[in-house]
């Protein structure tokens, strides 16, 4: 962490926060609205609010698989990260499929 930062603890997410990542502005070059939506929230936010984002999420009828200009969904993206296993049984829990079997059935 940069020596100008503090770091937040105990941050508060309530609904109205969650969802206002719905209608966050695409990052950067990311074609894709709904990728960068998850991407965003998952480097923003703790499992447990992320899991309620996703709720929200696929309720509003927008895309867990969603790929990036990369090719690659957010639970591929994150299949490697050290301490996202409660952001992937989340995505999984919601319907996201593996990375490496793109026609699974739920």
């Amino acid at each position: 962490m940069r020596p100008d930062k503090q770091k937040v603890v105990d941050e508060v997410w309530d609904e109205e926060r969650i969802q206002s990542f719905l209608h966050k502005s695409v990052m950067g070059s990311e074609r894709s609205v709904d990728y960068s939506a998850l991407l965003n929230a998952y480097r923003s936010m703790r499992a447990e609010d992320f899991d309620r984002f996703l709720g929200l999420f696929v309720a509003a009828g927008r895309d867990l698989n969603a790929a990036g200009n990369d090719g690659k969904s957010l639970l591929a993206l994150i299949e490697t990260h050290r301490h996202a296993e409660p952001f992937r049984a989340a995505l999984r829990t919601h319907g996201a499929l593996e990375s490496d079997n793109p026609e699974q059935t739920l």
